[in-house]
C-alpha cells in the first residue's frame, strides 16, 4: 500500500570514501581529473554535444496557462515552464511539486499534464476557503506572467505497470473530486501502453468533478457516478467485480487517491485479500494512531499547548502560532521540522536521519511527545 511517503535515497555525487585519498594523494588520479575538466567541455564544443547541467533542488518557472477545470470553479490548473524556454527536469505517473508560494508557504501538488510533455508542468488547485491558506492563495494570487519557485518533481505514488514491475493482469483506477489529480498520468501510461484498465470517478456533482471533458475520450472504460444522482458509492460499486460479498477481481492492482472515508471503506473491503493489489495516496493527514495526550511548550512565548489523543503536533500548534509552515502534513517533505530543546520524541516520519534525531529535529505533523511534555523552538 502505497501511502504518499518517499523510499530512502543516497546521494552517489561525491566518491565513495574509501576512494577519497586516492583522489587526494594519487597524482596520475589527480592528472586524470584535470584532464577530464579540461577534455569534455572541449569534446562537448567539438561534437555539439550537450554537457548535463546541475540539477538545483529549487528551479523557477512561469505560469503561462491558467483554466478552471471544474464548472462550479473551485478548481483551477496551472501551466509551468522554464522561463527561458528550456526542457523541464522528467517526470513519472504519481509525481507532484512542492510550490513555494510569495506567502512563505510551500504546498504539494501531483502533477496531472503528460509526462511525455518535456516543456511544461501543469497541476491542478482546489480552492479550500478554511484551509491552510495556500489554495486560496494560488487562486487568488497567482496569475499567468508569474514566476513561481518550485522543489521537484518528486514521486511518491508511482505506477507498477502489469508485467513491469507488478504481477497484476489489469488496472482499476479510483478518483475521488481532486483525487484525479495523480490519476490523470497513469491513464495516458496504461493507455498508450494498452494494457487493460478501467476507472471509477466520483465526487459530490458533475460540477464539482474536474477534467470531465478531458476524460470522456476515453468513452466507456470510466463510469462517472456522483452522490446527487447516484448515492454514496460502496466498496463493490469502486472495486468492481462479480461477487458483492467480495469486491474486486482477482489479478488486479487498484490505485485510488481521494476523501478518507472513500479509501477506508477500500482498504477494509480488500483486507485479507492477496489476489488484489492496492496502492492509494491521500490529500490530508492520516489518522493518528494509538496517540496519548501531552503537552507542548513553545519557547518564544513559554506558553503551554495541550495536544488530544487523536490530533497532531502540528494541528495543536497551529491553534496558537497559524503562521507555523507545514505542507504535506504526512511526514515525508520535511516543513514542519523544529528542533526539541526539552523532552523526548515518538519519531513517526520517513524522512529524518538517525543524527537529526539524535539532535533533538522532530517533525511536528507526524511525531509526538513519548512522555507528557515537550519544549520546542518555535
Amino acid at each position: 500500500m502505497n501511502q504518499r511517503h518517499h523510499p530512502h535515497t543516497t546521494s552517489m555525487t561525491a566518491p565513495p570514501p574509501h576512494l577519497y585519498n586516492r583522489y587526494q594523494h594519487d597524482p596520475a588520479m589527480r592528472i586524470a581529473t584535470l584532464l577530464g575538466k579540461v577534455w569534455f567541455p572541449l569534446w562537448s564544443t567539438l561534437t555539439k554535444t550537450p554537457v548535463p547541467k546541475e540539477v538545483h533542488r529549487v528551479t523557477t518557472v512561469r505560469i503561462i496557462g491558467r483554466e478552471v477545470v471544474a464548472e462550479d470553479e473551485n478548481v483551477v490548473a496551472l501551466t509551468l515552464a522554464d522561463p527561458d524556454g528550456g526542457e523541464l527536469t522528467p517526470w513519472y505517473a504519481g509525481a507532484h511539486l512542492d510550490l513555494l508560494l510569495p506567502s512563505g508557504r510551500m504546498r504539494e501538488y501531483s502533477l496531472c499534464g503528460d509526462p511525455a510533455d518535456r516543456d511544461h508542468y501543469r497541476i491542478a488547485v482546489r480552492r479550500i476557503p478554511d484551509g491552510g491558506g495556500g489554495s486560496v492563495e494560488v487562486h487568488d494570487q497567482l496569475r499567468v506572467g508569474d514566476l513561481l519557485r518550485i522543489k521537484g518533481p518528486r514521486n511518491a505514488f508511482p505506477l507498477a505497470l502489469p508485467g513491469h514491475g507488478s504481477p497484476a493482469r489489469r488496472l482499476r483506477f479510483i478518483a475521488g473530486g481532486i483525487g484525479i489529480t495523480p490519476i490523470l498520468p497513469m491513464l495516458q501510461a496504461a493507455e498508450r501502453l494498452g494494457l487493460d484498465w478501467s476507472m471509477v470517478y466520483t465526487g459530490r456533482s458533475v460540477d464539482s468533478l474536474p477534467f470531465v471533458e478531458e476524460l470522456a475520450r476515453y468513452g466507456d472504460r470510466i463510469t462517472v457516478r456522483t452522490d446527487d444522482t447516484d448515492g454514496i458509492p460502496t466498496a463493490h460499486d469502486l472495486l468492481g467485480g462479480d461477487d458483492a460479498d467480495s469486491p474486486g477481481l482477482p489479478g488486479t492492482s487498484v490505485y485510488c487517491c481521494g476523501p478518507v472515508p472513500m479509501l477506508n471503506s477500500i482498504r477494509a473491503a480488500l483486507a485479507g485479500r492477496a489476489d488484489i493489489e492496492l496502492h492509494f495516496e491521500r490529500f490530508s493527514p492520516p489518522p493518528v494512531l494509538d496517540g496519548r495526550p501531552f503537552r507542548v511548550t513553545l519557547d518564544s512565548t513559554d506558553g503551554d499547548v495541550a495536544v488530544g489523543a487523536t490530533e497532531s503536533t502540528l494541528a495543536a500548534v497551529r491553534r496558537v502560532l497559524p503562521s507555523v509552515p507545514y505542507s504535506c502534513q504526512q511526514g515525508f517533505c520535511g516543513t514542519c521540522k523544529v528542533r526539541v530543546l526539552e523532552g523526548k520524541v515518538e519519531h513517526r516520519d520517513n524522512i529524518l536521519t538517525e543524527p537529526e534525531r539524535d539532535a533533538g529535529v522532530m517533525l511536528t505533523c507526524v511525531s509526538r511527545a513519548e512522555g507528557d511534555h515537550l519544549r520546542l523552538d518555535l
